[in-house]
């Protein structure tokens, strides 16, 4: 995550109507064994860093489900966002800083309804399973 800087803040709530993002360190998610060539913790620290510079909010989850597609991300819509017609936006396979980068350049410009996202980014979109459940662990 070099390009981006890192803070230890936790600070992850800041505006009732931002954008959110469900980040999930579930089973394979966040799994250093899966996937041992992504600095996990470092995906977080950049992730809560942007919040705190960006005004969304942040969370994580024990397992968002689809775990062939790991690490996924849910980038829930602002109010306004809502209001537009935007709806949470699942991202699969986001394990490098560029789709890091990409989900915090996305939502920092307002996100799903507000904003077009990277081409890149909608490649790595992936639909929700079908009985997923949100589990936050903050």
């Amino acid at each position: 995550m070099s390009s981006m800087p890192r803070t230890a803040s936790r600070t992850t709530s800041l505006s009732g109507s931002a954008c959110s993002l469900v980040v999930c360190r579930g089973c394979c998610c966040g799994n250093a064994r899966k996937h041992p060539g992504t600095d996990h913790e470092g995906q977080l620290e950049v992730l809560r860093a942007a919040a705190a510079e960006h005004g969304f909010r942040i969370r994580t989850t024990d397992c968002l489900g689809p775990c062939d597609q790991a690490n996924v991300i849910v980038v829930g819509p602002s109010s306004a966002g809502r209001r537009a017609g935007g709806r949470p936006t699942w991202v699969g396979f986001a394990t490098d800083d560029d789709s890091t980068e990409e989900v915090v350049r996305w939502v920092a410009a307002g996100g799903p309804g507000v904003a077009e996202p990277p081409v890149t980014l909608e490649l790595q979109f992936i639909d929700p399973p079908k009985d997923a459940r949100v589990r936050s662990r903050r």
